[in-house]
């Protein structure tokens, strides 16, 4: 078995990082033996070298070796590549063909993107890893393969899993040995090595001189983030070998072709999704605030009221000390705004209000109907009372039920739980015949 620098030098790997080592090593301690391999890495960090590495260091390394892009293949067409297809099979299929499978008896596959295969194509896949047996498409007739699998992707299999797009049997199958490459921005000590390397290269196939870069350049290159990893390392240098005149990169001239240099800011990878409870939770929650505005308003339109009827804004301060806490709070300055809501209420009540037709002591025969006047300054707690949503009552309702239901229908937690009082939650459960 071959050592681990003589495996880079063969394959033209670039690094030092122990990770990337000790992914390579792995690679050379399975080769001898016929188990799947599983490769996963983020996209653009080398996963295709390593079934190359399995399979020259195997017994089948003088058996074909078959790269296959499952993604880059049509789900319609992907059972007949794979698998091969009878004569009249399907619409187009004017012959026999023998899929990979068959071609590559005796030697390796090396299904990248196995990630992308669709879930019928993940059953026969699945019955060749258990017993080599596959059937082709249009056919009745088992056939047998002796190859070896070594699969690659850059997508989280357990989400795919979860999401009924990748079955579970299958992965386990695939990972008997899992073999995960590192991204580029976990190499540092490897970008500049790698850089060298695709610069001494463009300068050969250009025929001309090699790219240099300085301090505060390889300062940059080091520190970004490189999410396209080796593959766009090595887009960025040819883009410069060809298009700089100047064979001396500043730090400058780097940060051009480098989108968003310097900005590392966090970025998310792969959010959660959030789950039905805990956007109930959250409509809990919108509930009830719209239920605490709600009784706001109600206590607002009560003070209101008890202003205009007596008209004296001493004796309204003093019978309502906690209602105009609970609006208004503690704060200086929403004292202050109590104070001047308070006077204005106090001032349109002077202006327009209208003579009572009661008397200290009415008779029914007496009694006159006030006059309507138009353009009452009051109309909009009018319009207020009559556009109150018959949803908000619902809503309340059903706060109400889960929190008594969640408190086993215990008054005083329940009330805690909604931020009233006691008496309040008494009275509405009264009300609504709860």
């Amino acid at each position: 078995m071959e050592s681990v620098q003589s495996v880079k030098q063969r394959f033209e790997l670039i690094g030092n990082d122990p990770s990337f080592n000790r992914a390579i090593e792995k690679a050379l301690q399975v080769s001898p033996t016929d188990i799947s391999v599983l490769v996963t890495g983020e996209s653009g960090v080398g996963k295709e070298s390593i079934p190359k590495i399995i399979h020259s260091q195997s017994f089948r390394k003088h058996a074909k070796y078959i790269a296959v892009n499952c993604g880059a293949i049509p789900e319609g067409t992907i059972d007949s590549e794979l698998f091969g297809h009878e004569k009249g099979a399907f619409t187009g299929a004017t012959s026999t063909r023998n899929g990979y499978f068959e071609v590559a008896d005796g030697g390796t596959i090396f299904l990248d993107e196995v990630g992308e295969l669709p879930l019928p194509t993940q059953v026969r896949l699945l019955r060749v890893l258990e017993n080599g047996e596959f059937l082709k498409v249009g056919s009745s007739a088992t056939q047998k393969t002796d190859v070896r699998i070594v699969a690659a992707t850059n997508v989280k299999i357990f989400d795919a899993i979860e999401k009924g797009k990748f079955r579970e049997d299958l992965y386990y199958r695939l990972s008997t040995v899992e073999i995960d490459l590192p991204p580029l921005r976990e190499r540092k000590e490897d970008i500049h090595l790698l850089f060298r390397k695709f610069a001494s290269d463009f300068a050969m196939k250009y025929k001309m001189p090699t790219l240099r870069l300085d301090e505060g350049a390889v300062a940059i290159l080091t520190n970004y983030r490189w999410s396209g990893n080796i593959r766009q390392l090595r887009n960025i240098a040819e883009q410069i070998s060809v298009l700089e005149k100047d064979r001396n990169i500043s730090s400058a001239i780097l940060r051009y072709y480098l989108p968003d240099a310097g900005k590392n800011l966090p970025a998310v990878i792969g959010g959660k999704k959030k789950s039905d409870s805990e956007f109930a939770n959250e409509r809990e929650i919108l509930y009830k605030v719209l239920f605490d505005m709600k009784n706001d308003l109600s206590d607002l339109k009560k003070l209101t009221n008890e202003l205009m009827n007596t008209g004296n804004s001493k004796d309204v301060r003093e019978e309502n000390p906690g209602l105009i806490k609970r609006i208004y709070g503690n704060q200086e300055n929403n004292e202050q705004d109590y104070e001047d809501v308070i006077d204005n209420a106090y001032d349109l009540n002077q202006e327009e209000q209208v003579p009572s037709p009661r008397t200290t002591n009415p008779d029914p025969n007496d009694y006159v109907e006030p006059v309507q006047q138009t353009g009452d300054r009051y109309d909009f707690a009018q319009e207020i009372e009559e556009e109150e949503s018959l949803s908000l009552a619902d809503k309340e309702i059903e706060l109400i039920k889960k929190s008594l239901e969640r408190h086993k229908g215990k008054r005083k937690a329940a009330a805690d739980d909604l931020g009233i009082s006691e008496r309040t939650l008494y009275r509405k459960i009264k009300q609504y015949d709860l």
